[in-house]
């Protein structure tokens, strides 16, 4: 008789793209259904007081393992989940692969984190223009990058790098929809076109409200 395990708890919120990446690895791994949800609200000026005894730094995603420990952030916890599956490895275990993939998912994690401090700043009433031109420099030549590798990622299997830029790609559209990424990375466009249709996308679409 199998044994069900028990349900680890994702701090979560609908419009996190970290959030999303957990989800959208999750569903690859076929873990999503061991996942419970609990919609977790965060600011930058208004920290989560129930959040905080459990990440100090009152960030999500955070996840509550059975055991009552706690992983974070969303790079952690995709490492834990891909230990969990009974498939091929997401993350390579050693050697030139592991570096490589680690290497392309912080990049993608890094461009996420410019594009959110980017939005916060625009949004202010009296943004700094150095500030906005810097972050515009940083994704004109993060977008680059990833135009550049963009074809050898694709042509290996499936893991955390993919997934993340598969979320930044969506975040662009959600929250950048003047700037048009598309016309300018070609092949980026090409492969995130395809990847938006895979079932872990579809199920974690993000929506306004």
């Amino acid at each position: 008789m199998t044994t069900t395990p028990p349900p680890m708890t994702l701090h979560w919120s609908p419009r996190s793209p970290f959030v999303r990446k957990v989800m959208v690895f999750a569903h690859e791994a076929g873990l999503v259904d061991r996942i419970r949800t609990v919609r977790t609200p965060v600011a930058m000026t208004k920290p989560n007081h129930d959040l905080l005894p459990l990440n100090p730094i009152g960030k999500i995603p955070t996840l509550e393992l059975p055991d009552g420990s706690v992983l974070y952030d969303s790079g952690v916890i995709c490492e834990y989940l891909d230990t969990l599956h009974p498939g091929p490895r997401m993350i390579p275990a050693e050697g030139a692969a592991r570096w490589v993939e680690l290497r392309r998912h912080a990049m993608a994690t890094l461009f996420l984190d410019t594009l959110i401090l980017w939005r916060n700043e625009r949004d202010k009433e009296h943004p700094l223009p150095a500030l906005l031109d810097a972050f515009a420099l940083k994704t004109t030549h993060a977008l680059r990058a990833i135009e550049a590798e963009i074809e050898d990622i694709a042509a290996r299997p499936i893991g955390l790098a993919q997934v993340t830029l598969g979320v930044v790609g969506a975040y662009l559209d959600f929250r950048f929809a003047d700037i048009d990424w598309r016309a300018a990375c070609p092949r980026f466009a090409a492969w995130h076109a395809e990847f938006a249709k895979r079932p872990s996308m579809m199920a974690t679409v993000v929506a306004e409200g």
